[in-house]
């Protein structure tokens, strides 16, 4: 597993995640799944992508745009997770 902080967001990159490139992200008590495709950040789509469901939305934006503003830096950390 690999790990960052970029502007108080926690991104976590796993192992044995496959494609497409994912990140957990944990901010203000929340957690959030983003995947990148194509070079765009976006919610993963798959279920139990936001925790706890009742999560603020803007908290949850935050999470998604400094995961876009970082994209490169994730990219380069998901690959490294992955040897």
């Amino acid at each position: 597993m690999g790990w960052k902080t970029y502007d108080g967001v926690h991104f976590s990159a796993y192992v044995d995640d496959h494609p497409p490139p994912r990140f957990h992200g944990s901010y203000a008590g929340i957690k959030v799944i983003v995947e990148l495709v194509d070079g765009k950040v976006r919610l993963a789509r798959r279920k139990g992508r936001i925790k706890p469901k009742n999560a603020k939305r803007a908290d949850v934006r935050y999470v998604v745009k400094t995961a876009a503003k970082y994209a490169e830096e994730l990219l380069m950390l998901w690959k490294v997770a992955r040897g």
